[in-house]
């Protein structure tokens, strides 16, 4: 359910600006998460942006390659991961951003225009972990951009919670956008099935739905003797419907998930509520 996906992200980023410890109340949340994962601000060696970082450098084999990076990205961990490791001297060409249908991030990287959505103008799509309104972890991005200025970004996010949008093409910070090494573009249900079928009849590889985005919008920057590595984000087996489509089969299941829809299931349906949240998080996790 996209509006209750969106009231679960949006209540964990009130419960990150509203208490002294809410880093840490963040952090243990990812303990109970359900629904969206959360990560501190810090990059420590444990952090999972430190993990994605020491991938993307993992794909080169020498400072002397250039490579392109394709990156589904509904929200914005795993491609920001990348833009540090470019900043601190990994030889990525481009970071080409890949998004479905609900192009948020798309729009921004070409425009200049970061606009928020109402759920109720996010569609549902075949790779709906990119069914986002507002990009987790952009503005740590934008924080980068704006020369690590923390109170242009608070006046951005407060612009966003009055207006639903920013707009930088009249800023000095348009010009940085260009320069950060950040392509983007956007892909379609239609072009999901047909990049399954094509990596499964060109290499017997069956991929899921948000690699299949990665890859279409990687292919379409494709230059010449630079290698494109498409960084596959997710398991086929979660999105079976698709991949029966696509392909006429179910995928094959990990070991250990073959009856997953056996097991029991463990919530608590809680109303739309901060504190009530907070005291949750709390009393479940010993802080």
């Amino acid at each position: 359910n996209l509006r209750e996906y969106a009231q679960c992200a949006e209540l964990f980023e009130r419960i990150a600006s509203s208490a002294p410890n809410a880093a840490e109340l963040t952090t243990r949340a990812s303990l109970l998460r359900g629904a969206k994962r959360f990560e501190q601000i810090e990059l420590k060696p444990s952090d999972p942006t430190s993990v994605v970082v020491k991938m993307f450098t993992l794909a080169v084999t020498s400072n002397d390659e250039k490579i392109d990076i394709a990156v589904p990205s509904g929200n914005f961990g795993n491609i920001y991961a990348g833009y540090l490791a470019r900043r601190m001297g990994v030889p990525i060409h481009r970071l080409i951003l890949a998004t479905n249908e609900n192009n948020v991030l798309d729009e921004f990287f070409k425009t200049g225009v970061y606009r928020v959505r109402d759920s109720s103008q996010v569609a549902q799509t075949s790779s709906p972990s990119m069914d986002i309104s507002k990009a987790s972890n952009f503005e740590r991005f934008i924080f980068e951009l704006v020369g690590r200025d923390a109170e242009v970004v608070k006046r951005l996010w407060q612009q966003i919670d009055r207006e639903g949008f920013f707009d930088l093409r009249n800023t000095p910070y348009f010009g940085a956008l260009g320069k950060s090494g950040f392509v983007s573009g956007s892909s379609t249900h239609q072009d999901r099935l047909e990049t399954i079928r094509e990596m499964y009849q060109r290499h017997g590889v069956v991929v899921d739905t948000h690699t299949a985005d990665g890859i279409k919008v990687g292919k379409s920057y494709r230059e010449m003797g630079v290698p494109l590595v498409c960084l596959e984000t997710a398991l086929p087996a979660k999105f079976a419907e698709t991949i029966v489509e696509a392909l006429d089969f179910e995928p094959p299941r990990p070991s250990g998930f073959d009856k997953l829809e056996k097991l029991p299931q463990r919530f608590e349906v809680m109303d739309v509520d901060v504190d009530a949240v907070k005291s949750y998080i709390a009393k479940n996790t010993g802080l």
